[in-house]
């Protein structure tokens, strides 16, 4: 039976279109599913909409919509966002399902009779946006923390959820469990500044607006955002709080492997959700990553600063797995990333055109014009080979350490790396030069077969970051033999196969020209 390996991103608010920033989490998420995939797990990636809220009450009556229509219309185009990039998701869910939100009630009313949530009354400062009530020591600059925007005096009678009364076994269990919030500055972060100054009951019901989940026992109240938000990870694979023996999809999946969220939201998935999981008496997930954000030029992207990029127009303008490549590899693990035009011309053309596109072009071609197309088997070693060979065989285990780590830049930086190897080796080998020498015909099949045969298993692990480019690399070497265990031998080209026409992967562009085109939109 196959490891099971459970990813999730978080749900996207169904406020607007998601853009690039947004875009970043699912792309990384599809890029450990895949590669997971790959090793041979049985993966199950989650992803969806996150649809209730007062927020979504204003935005539909501003155009005129029932909030539902109005979510229905933006959750297809996160779907159609999320596809566009060719994510791989295995359920794309939405918190507006009728068994989420009946699930959601059960929850809810399970932690009320077992005490730990209670009715009270909520005074304090409360930002619209966030659906957050916030104390002044919390505001920043008398603003809200999270999203920079004006807060206003509120009062309502509200249920509240006993966090202080788990505290200190979410410390032991954060402390005991070194992975459990990931990367290191976060989960200091967390610590310091949330848990340990200590933890107010947190306001779960609202009263003020009337779009979400209701109550079961008192529907003068809705379900605050975050429990039902929250809560998809476990409603989806079918958990009931109601049932002793819940579903063989929730059995098999749960506790998830890494709910993979922005580093803006960390602090409910590491507090609220943890503490919900440990009220309901269920396993926490194993890991929380809170991953950096993508900055437009040095500024976080905001429609009111018109530096907002979408992904769909990324795609348009330059294709698929170059925008996915860029997002992988220029993304730090821990430190905010940034995204332009000109850095994205510049990685295009440096990495995709010049290394990766240009190197399988050159090699097919060789092939080729040296041969007709026709394996020939490899004969003729030297000790210059040993380099190459060596490397590519040790590249899966590099791989293999960076994608554990989450280090996914570093995981293509291996790739990119034997990549850049086999261009030095042509340059070294030069095999238009064997080619001018009758008695060097083994030795030029041989350096072409190595070429060959690195760019195969190259293609085998990009397979989890460019899937649509591997595909067109197995194409042109006319191959099926895609298993990572292969890369081992150095043996996985069959000989006397006949490789199909090159075709160029990449095109480089013209900076100047396409910057203009770009002005132009």
């Amino acid at each position: 039976m196959n490891k099971t390996f459970y990813i999730s991103t978080a749900i996207a608010y169904t406020s607007g279109k998601p853009h690039i920033g947004n875009t970043y989490e699912i792309v990384l998420a599809d890029a450990i599913a895949r590669y997971k995939r790959l090793m041979g797990y049985d993966v199950y990636f989650q992803t969806g909409t996150d649809e209730h809220g007062q927020k979504i009450e204003q935005k539909a009556d501003i155009v005129k919509k029932s909030p539902q229509e109005f979510v229905d219309e933006i959750s297809l185009e996160v779907r159609r966002v999320w596809s566009c990039l060719n994510t791989s998701f295995d359920k794309f869910v939405r918190t507006t399902n009728p068994t989420h939100e009946e699930i959601v009630q059960k929850i809810f009313k399970k932690l009320y009779d077992q005490g730990d949530i209670y009715l009270g009354k909520y005074e304090g400062l409360y930002c619209t946006p966030c659906e957050s009530f916030f104390t002044e020591s919390q505001l920043v600059d008398g603003k809200c923390p999270d999203c920079g925007r004006d807060v206003h005096k509120a009062e309502e009678e509200a249920y509240f959820f006993r966090l202080s009364k788990y505290a200190d076994r979410l410390i032991e269990h954060i402390e005991s469990h070194p992975d459990f919030i990931k990367p290191e500055s976060r989960k200091n972060e967390i610590m310091n500044n949330f848990i340990k100054p200590g933890l107010q009951d947190l306001c779960v019901s609202r009263t003020s607006f009337k779009w979400g989940i209701p109550v079961s026992f008192n529907d003068a109240h809705v379900i605050y955002v975050w429990i039902d938000a929250l809560s998809n990870y476990i409603t989806f694979l079918g958990y009931d709080p109601d049932k002793d023996i819940q579903s063989s999809e929730f059995n098999k999946y749960w506790p998830a492997d890494i709910h993979l969220i922005g580093k803006d939201i960390l602090r409910f998935h590491t507090i609220y959700w943890p503490i919900m999981l440990m009220a309901l008496d269920l396993p926490l997930p194993k890991q929380i990553f809170g991953h950096p954000w993508v900055l437009c030029g040095n500024d976080k992207m905001s429609k009111s600063k018109g530096n907002v990029l979408y992904a769909d127009d990324l795609v348009e303008q330059f294709g698929i797995d170059e925008i996915r490549y860029y997002l992988l590899h220029e993304i730090p693990y821990a430190n905010d990333g940034t995204i332009t035009y000109e850095l994205l011309i510049d990685r295009i053309n440096s990495d995709l055109a010049n290394i990766l596109g240009n190197l399988v072009n050159r090699t097919i071609s060789m092939a080729h014009k040296y041969f007709d197309g026709i394996i020939v088997k490899p004969t003729a070693f030297e000790e210059i080979d040993k380099d190459l060979i060596t490397a590519v065989r040790q590249m899966p285990g590099k791989v293999d350490t960076a994608m554990n780590e989450l280090k996914v830049a570093e995981a293509l930086d291996e790739i990119f790396s034997v990549l850049r190897k086999c261009n030095k080796y042509i340059d070294e080998t030069m095999p238009w030069v064997l080619a001018k020498e009758e008695n060097k015909k083994e030795r030029l099949a041989t350096v072409l077969y190595n070429l060959l045969e690195s760019i195969r298993s190259s293609a085998i692990l990009l397979q989890a970051f460019l899937p649509d480019t591997a595909d067109e690399i197995f194409r042109q070497l006319n191959t099926n033999n895609r298993f990572i265990d292969s890369i081992e031998g150095f043996n996985g080209l069959d000989i006397d196969l006949k490789l199909n026409e090159p075709k160029p992967l990449f095109l480089r562009i013209d900076k100047e020209e396409k910057l203009k085109q770009v002005e132009n939109l």
